[in-house]
């Protein structure tokens, strides 16, 4: 088959250059266009090495980037960007990835709240799909617009997902409204910017949480348990910034339901992510680590039950710019296309 003709919109970033690395491996990819104001002319392998002699595009300004002319445009850009460009390109027949915010929320009023601006495309919003693979698999398959799913979103959703989705109207496995994700991402989830709080004599030996009152992935964890559920939940949700580089690691606490106890969560998780070729669900007792999964498009799951008692604790790693961003991209592409699922994202991880 011809290859995919890919565009990037926004690829000086770490999900940007994360989206080249990967893509350049794929294949059945074919880098096309990426897009960079500043950097219009540069070489990409002039800002990342690592690209050199893979990677032979410059990057070029909107207006003179043939965007059009792709099969799919990935936007590794701020919020608000991807939904000024969509009907355009979609009238063009170009399919739409969007790493950013524009459509994971389908609560209009929701998202103007949290992103500060109104939506520029309800209808496209309307039409799109969220691209959480292991959730919306068929669903993707089919969509000319997926909105690619946060990082923090990512770990808390699978998570939890094997113990609220399915559950209407059938005795629950746990109390879904005191359910509390107590997560931690390294540095580069705040993106390639210079502000003070990421300075390396800021973050680096240094642990805090932020977002306490409100974080705006809080609202996207919930609009998708609330799906999954089929009702309401109550989620505490309290994201931390740890002094490394990438990586992510959320521990998950839910209070098993009294018509539970007799459940074998561990067996529960087992099978319902069997199949899942990114999903990795580890031995009893293990207790993943964020190494384990560093460059790689693999999230690990361990399910605990501390002394056998009536508190779930679930931990989940993953790469914030792999699975939980640029991975999770390509993931998307792949079933977008009629592609194997894995193609291009078969990276051991790095270690140590």
């Amino acid at each position: 088959m011809a290859k995919i003709k890919v565009g990037i919109v926004g690829g000086t970033g770490y999900t940007g250059v994360e989206l080249l690395r990967l893509l350049s491996q794929h294949p059945h990819a074919e880098l096309t266009a990426i897009t960079s104001r500043k950097e219009d002319g540069m070489p990409v392998a002039d800002m990342y090495s690592n690209l050199r002699g893979k990677v032979d595009l410059a990057f070029s300004s909107p207006d003179k980037a043939r965007l059009p002319e792709c099969d799919v445009v990935f936007f590794a850009t701020p919020h608000g960007v991807a939904m000024a460009q969509a009907q355009e390109l979609l009238a063009a027949g170009v399919k739409i990835i969007d790493l950013a915010a524009d459509f994971r929320l389908q609560d209009l009023a929701s998202f103007e709240k949290w992103y500060k601006m109104p939506h520029a495309c309800p209808d496209v919003l309307r039409e799109s799909v969220y691209g959480l693979v292991e959730l919306n698999r068929e669903k993707i398959r089919g969509a000319r617009v997926v909105g690619n799913p946060g990082c923090y979103p990512t770990t808390v959703l699978l998570g939890l997902a094997p113990l609220l989705e399915g559950r209407a109207g059938a005795s629950p496995l746990v109390d879904a409204s005191t359910l509390i994700a107590d997560c931690k991402s390294g540095v580069t989830g705040a993106g390639r910017k210079a502000e003070l709080h990421i300075l390396f004599s800021e973050a680096s030996d240094n642990f805090k949480a932020y977002g306490v009152s409100g974080h705006r992935h809080h609202p996207e964890i919930v609009e998708h348990l609330q799906s999954l559920h089929g009702g309401p939940v109550g989620l505490t949700f309290v994201p931390h910034l740890t002094p490394m580089v990438r990586g992510m690691h959320s521990t998950i606490y839910a209070r098993i339901d009294s018509r539970a106890r007799g459940v074998d969560f561990q067996k529960l998780f087992e099978q319902r992510y069997a199949d899942e070729p990114f999903v990795d669900v580890m031995p009893a007792g293990s207790t993943p680590e964020t190494r384990s999964v560093r460059a790689s498009n693999m999230i690990r799951i361990a399910v605990h039950r501390p002394g056998n008692g009536d508190q779930l604790v679930v931990l989940v790693v993953q790469d914030n710019l792999v699975k939980g961003a640029s991975g999770q991209a390509v993931q998307n592409m792949n079933l977008m296309f009629g592609l194997p699922e894995d193609a291009g994202l078969g990276q051991v991880a790095v270690l140590p």
